[in-house]
């Protein structure tokens, strides 16, 4: 049976009259990544926060491996590692001074942070920039230095918000190859607002917005819950519109130019082949075609019209 590391039971907050979370609930298991979509202002950095102890929800209740995160604030963080948006990195100093500074403050006893620092600074690729000023690093080492910080009291649950945000995309393939290495042997929650991050890195997926939860399930039934409906079609001339709705599954054209094509279907990958088809026999020449990619405001606009599962 797999052990759950976190609970979040009824949870909502306000910081005015205004609810950025209400009334979510989810487990986060034992190992793996968990994945939290959600657009800016969805209440993704709310939950984040609150989970880990930065502030005390309006209602509802958080667990850390059975541990009351709000009647015991200091026992419950000793088994997370957070990472928020910016790394709160001291740029003045060393990765060492640095990295030795975040083990004091998480009380590791001190004949035990030097080993502490050389397994971090070894998971996160980083023990070459042992002696580098921090501001003298780049953008990705930085954001390392940052994940190294949340890993070194070895955490059971480690939260990322938003870790890849202001990356290169170099970069931030490096930093997900890194999130998956540390996912291996403890529990993992990043928050994001770009879809692909979370179908490149997570095992499970709830997509939160508006404060509230409207998807929640593993990553696999994800893509095959919400699946692609729009074809973009490219021609050389402006096609009959009266034409294009005579293709079976076709249910709306939307010309983005007179010679781009938003065609959306309710059939399955058969509309592809039907439309080449009506091209070829039409003499009608064909340029581009190809399934168009949901946005996430696409995404939730699905989802809103569908029955929710939990995870």
């Amino acid at each position: 049976m797999t052990k759950i590391i976190a609970q979040i039971k009824n949870l909502s907050h306000r910081y005015t009259k205004d609810w950025a979370v209400k009334n979510i609930s989810f487990d986060i298991t034992e190992k793996g990544i968990l994945g939290l979509l959600g657009s800016n202002g969805a209440g993704k950095s709310t939950t984040m926060n609150i989970l880990c102890g930065v502030i005390n929800q309006t209602e509802g209740e958080v667990f850390i491996d059975g541990i009351n995160v709000r009647e015991n604030p200091v026992e419950a963080k000793k088994l997370i590692g957070f990472l928020p948006q910016k790394a709160p990195l001291h740029l003045e100093l060393t990765v060492d001074e640095y990295l030795t500074h975040c083990a004091h403050m998480r009380s590791i006893p001190k004949s035990e942070i030097k080993d502490a620092l050389e397994l971090a600074k070894a998971k996160c690729g980083i023990t070459h920039f042992s002696k580098r000023v921090l501001s003298n690093l780049s953008g990705g080492y930085q954001q390392r230095v940052g994940l190294a910080q949340a890993i070194i009291h070895n955490p059971k649950l480690v939260v990322l918000d938003e870790p890849t945000n202001g990356l290169d995309p170099n970069q931030i393939l490096e930093v997900r190859k890194l999130i998956k290495e540390i996912a291996q042997d403890r529990s993992v929650i990043l928050s994001t607002h770009i879809l692909s991050e979370v179908q490149a890195t997570c095992d499970n997926i709830i997509m939160i917005e508006h404060g509230n939860i409207v998807f929640a399930d593993t990553m696999h039934a994800f893509n095959n819950y919400v699946e692609p409906n729009t074809l973009i079609v490219e021609m050389e001339a402006k096609p009959p519109v009266e034409t294009l709705y005579e293709i079976t599954g076709v249910s709306e054209v939307e010309f983005i130019t007179d010679t781009k094509i938003r065609i959306h279907f309710s059939s399955g990958p058969e509309i592809t082949k039907s439309i080449i088809q009506t091209c070829v026999a039409k003499g009608w020449p064909l340029t581009e075609i190809y399934l168009e990619k949901s946005s996430l405001d696409g995404i939730f606009a699905q989802l809103s019209k569908k029955q929710t599962p939990t995870l």
